[in-house]
């Protein structure tokens, strides 16, 4: 094992406590650049997480990770975030969190399915009616809808 991979090893189980304490999830964990490094640490929840709820666990973490020996005296900058709408969706619990929202799945076998995500199982999900098996789905992303102003006047 790399001493890179030991140190986001021991960041993982430094911080899960915290971060699943706080009702989130550890999504990722990177430690990237020179100096000062970039610790990028990825949380989501269940529900859309706010500013504060993301800023609550940031000071938590970086509480820990002060004193963390892995760390060493290596100088970095710690950013706490939430997934971006970019990311894919590889979890039931983002399905579910992104019930009725938009999305675009690309199947194993290569077809682009679009529709609304609907109910869904510890294995499939129902898009516009039609159920997808989870283990079809190659990639899964949400669309980015926008709400015309005109249409609301």
């Amino acid at each position: 094992m790399s001493p890179a991979i030991d140190v986001i090893d021991a960041i993982k189980q430094a911080i899960t406590p915290i971060i699943e304490g706080s009702g989130n999830f550890l999504e990722e964990v990177t430690l990237l650049g020179g100096s000062p490094k970039t610790l990028t640490v990825v949380i989501d929840s269940e529900a859309h997480l706010n500013l504060d709820q993301v800023t609550i666990v940031t000071k938590a973490i970086s509480d820990i990770l002060e004193n963390l020996p892995e760390l060493g005296s290596t100088p970095f900058t710690l950013e706490v975030t939430s997934p971006g709408i970019e990311r894919p969706l590889t979890l039931p619990r983002h399905w579910k969190k992104n019930h009725g929202r938009l999305v675009e799945i690309t199947l194993n076998e290569g077809s682009i399915i679009k529709g609304r995500i609907g109910e869904l199982t510890n294995t499939a999900v129902t898009i516009d009616g039609d159920e997808v098996e989870f283990s079809t789905v190659n990639r899964a992303l949400i669309e980015i809808e926008f709400k015309s102003l005109k249409a609301e006047a």
